[in-house]
């Protein structure tokens, strides 16, 4: 079954095509809203005053409400997530398997064991 039947797609381009176009007047005052444009109590641009994040040389910088929560709920854990990451155990299958070969070579006694006073726990699945 297809999704769009011929007679509909042969009327949809016609109709395109057909339109009358705005006049140029009409299409730059049109918005895409249905809701009026209102201007706002204060403008919302500020216009350059040449300083460095508008802060005059010799004035003290007023922190913003904002700023010290943003400090720590987001840069304290961040950095909190960093340390974890470098201390988490590695848990990668290449390690496995390179800890698993060496138990098995030492086993048979084809690698000497590089720490001999070391004891490993008993574990079940090296049975």
């Amino acid at each position: 079954m297809p999704f769009l039947r011929p007679g509909t797609v042969g009327r949809a381009t016609r109709a395109l095509h057909h339109q009358p176009s705005p006049s140029p007047a009409a299409a730059s005052t049109r918005s895409f809203s249905l809701t009026t444009r209102r201007p706002a109590a204060e403008p919302r641009y500020d216009p350059p005053t040449g300083w460095l994040w508008g802060i005059k040389p010799g004035e003290k910088y007023e922190k913003e409400g904002w700023e010290t929560p943003f400090y720590w709920l987001y840069c304290a854990p961040l950095l909190l997530t960093g340390v974890w990451m470098f201390f988490k155990p590695d848990t990668t299958i290449q390690t496995w398997a390179l800890e698993e070969a060496r138990r098995r070579l030492e086993k048979e006694g084809i690698l000497e064991d590089p720490f001999p006073n070391h004891v490993e726990p008993e574990d079940e699945t090296n049975e």
